[in-house]
């Protein structure tokens, strides 16, 4: 989720009636369970009574509507500074009274315990840009905050979302979306997701009316179906005052054809998971559905997200945390645009360790290259968790692990059926150590917000703001050890995430990764190799992994520190994992957005620079295509004070940027 709050979470975060027809508890089929009015109407009772085990619940969406992807529309007209810069109540992390902010603060100490040290880690060598095809520019602050005619906001970090098939390559940001071609070229204009999903504007600039909130996009090409998926979180709000309704849901478009550029079906699935609009009620909510990403088999598509409730109350976990939740779709009925879809919902899962539960954090879905789906046990979808994150650890918070989450949700193929029978299993495996990193320091550059701020320049901060005395260039935001991207590929799960490792003697930021033999049962999987990447006085984080069916690859990520600007940068995978760092566009300056600085903090917030909130990588043929955040824009305060958009390069108060690049392992 971007620039507004999200607990503990990364960044930004239609409600159609959903009939509750039946209900899985644990392993029991949703066949057993009756299906009779009265059990239906008490299912979310029962939901809410019985949430300490991860549940099916069968239920069903419609569609909301159909669009064209939007014709080009005329950037804004960029005149420095204007109100409604930010959504309203909206600082770094966009705290605001309707929704906790779950910030984790700056975290520059070692807070493991002594029995799960940092690794240390031997330095990885950078050197150029190893089997790199292509590589362009992508979305960028500009692009966002200049789309549909302007009525946009600033926002960060831009969520990276990524998918290619059919020689097309999809793009969608915080909060706008594009297709290019695979050879780079841009197959349409810059669209924002407003528009794209027929919502009103961020912000009306005429009238000050705000539309819904968009955030968290992430997309999937389905070689199978030949369809281009894309999903984000949507949160409904009040159009006068932008304060958050409690309503939220995951807006799910399923392209009508291979192209792209033509007509997408749009779903809406309600998250806010109340008791309303046909969701369980769950404890402490109305909930967020944070953080969603996609993956799909042969037979379904899956959504998981992040629930949390909107205010302090301890949620399911007593950490403010009801775990994730799993959403399987209909694959078939979504391409062939039926008007009504089944619906399996696993709800606040868990991991069983012994006589505790374990919460399930960021339960990624696996992506698969083309068609190689698992189709084992009628059909396996298969995802990866972490267990270091402050979420995972609700009695006793170290931020260090040594175990990773292996989940499957199998007999996907009864999705079409009246009463589906899909079943959960998940089970904890031994790991490498990792655990929750530190900031990410940046190379000394030209900062031209930040001179801006220190006098005020172009009432960047309001007129007759008096401007504070000091203001330094910050770090960046490394992740919080969630599981980052996964993939399923020659019998292995492949996943990555962020680490702290001492490389050379210095804490820092690094990648851990892992490629699992996942087991038939619960207790049967297995880490088969392992590893991790650091590069001596530089981090690397958000890393995005995709693995060919011979088992080589690539990841993305952003190399940053001593030596290096804010970078996209990769490694080629191979047979004993990941090898040199390698360039994919090189960083020009800092990161200079308002997330830097406390001069755009509200009373009592504390500075969160952002970064991420993840990258992406995706196979098409025997090419892989990365796409990552980087810093692209250089100007200097003089340039700044003259066009504070360096001739179209940022916007003023955001500088982020976007690579796309492809390799051949």
């Amino acid at each position: 989720m971007h620039g507004k709050a999200r607990p503990r979470a990364r960044g930004r975060l239609v409600a159609l009636g959903v009939a509750v027809a039946a209900m899985v508890l644990g392993g029991q089929s949703a066949a057993s369970v009756a299906s009779d009015a009265a059990r239906a109407a008490t299912a979310a009772t029962t939901a809410n009574a019985a949430q300490t085990a991860p549940q099916g619940l069968l239920r069903t969406i419609t569609k909301n509507a159909s669009v064209s992807f939007p014709a080009s529309r005329a950037a804004g007209q960029p005149s420095g500074v204007q109100a409604h810069e930010l959504p309203p109540g909206e600082g770094p992390e966009g705290d605001s009274s309707a929704m906790r902010s779950h910030s984790k603060g700056p975290r520059g100490k070692n807070r493991s315990v002594d029995m799960l040290r940092p690794p240390v880690v031997a330095p990885t060598t950078v050197d150029g840009s190893e089997g790199l095809n292509r590589s362009w520019l992508g979305l960028d602050g500009f692009d966002q905050r200049y789309a549909n005619g302007g009525n946009q906001f600033s926002v960060e970090p831009p969520d990276q979302g990524l998918c290619v098939g059919n020689s097309y390559v999809v793009e969608a940001v915080n909060d706008v979306v594009r297709v290019y071609r695979t050879n780079g070229s841009a197959a349409t204009a810059v669209s924002d997701l407003n528009s794209f999903y027929g919502y009103p504007a961020q912000i009306d600039r005429t009238t000050g009316l705000t539309g819904p909130f968009l955030t968290d996009p992430t997309c999937v090409y389905d070689h199978g179906s030949g369809r281009f998926f894309l999903v984000v979180l949507t949160l409904e709000v009040d159009p006068e005052t932008g304060a958050f309704l409690g309503p939220n849901h995951l807006d799910l478009a399923v392209s009508r054809t291979s192209d792209p550029t033509g007509r997408w079906d749009i779903y809406r699935l309600p998250v806010q998971d109340d008791g309303t609009r046909g969701t369980p009620k769950h404890t402490d909510c109305p909930c967020i559905g944070d953080y969603p990403h996609i993956g799909s088999d042969a037979h379904a598509v899956f959504l998981t997200t992040n629930e949390y409730p909107f205010t302090d109350a301890p949620g399911l976990y007593g950490n403010n945390f009801n775990g994730a939740q799993i959403y399987a779709l209909d694959k078939a009925a979504l391409v062939s645009g039926t008007s009504r879809i089944n619906v399996v919902h696993f709800q606040n899962t868990f991991l069983p360790s012994g006589d505790s539960k374990v919460p399930g954090f960021t339960v990624w879905p696996a992506q698969v290259p083309d068609s190689h789906y698992a189709t084992a046990q009628g059909g396996t979808e298969y995802f990866l968790s972490s267990v270091a994150g402050e979420e995972a650890q609700p009695r006793r918070f170290t931020g260090m692990a040594d175990r990773i989450g292996v989940w499957s949700v199998t007999n996907t193929e009864t999705i079409t059926d009246r009463r589906p029978d899909l079943q959960l299993q998940r089970g904890l495996v031994h790991s490498e150590v990792y655990g929750v990193p530190p900031l990410s320091e940046q190379k000394p550059g030209p900062v031209p917000l930040r001179d801006c701020v220190l006098v005020n320049c172009n009432d960047v901060l309001g007129v007759g703001v008096t401007p504070p005395r000091h203001e330094s260039e910050g770090q960046l935001d490394s992740n919080d050890s969630r599981m980052q991207q996964v993939y399923y590929s020659g019998g292995r799960l492949y996943g990555a995430l962020d680490t702290v490792m001492r490389v050379d003697g210095s804490l820092q930021a690094g990648i851990a990764w892992f490629a699992v033999k996942p087991g038939t049962t619960a207790g049967s999987s297995n880490v088969a190799r392992q590893g991790y990447v650091g590069v001596a006085e530089n981090n690397v984080n958000y890393p995005a992994i995709a693995v060919l069916p011979d088992g080589t690859g690539a990841m993305a990520f952003t190399l940053v520190g001593h030596d290096y600007y804010p970078t996209a940068a990769y490694t080629l995978f191979g047979s004993d994992g990941p090898g040199d760092v390698q360039i994919g566009g090189l960083g020009r300056a800092p990161q200079d957005g308002f997330s830097e600085y406390t001069a755009f903090l509200d009373p009592g917030q504390t500075l969160r620079p952002r970064w991420g909130d993840y990258s992406a990588a995706v196979t098409n043929g025997s090419d892989v295509f990365m796409a990552t955040e980087y810093i692209q824009s250089r100007c200097t305060f003089s340039q700044f004070r003259t066009d504070m958009t360096c001739g179209g390069t940022r916007a003023p108060l955001i500088n982020w940027a976007t690579r796309i690049y492809s390799v051949t392992p």
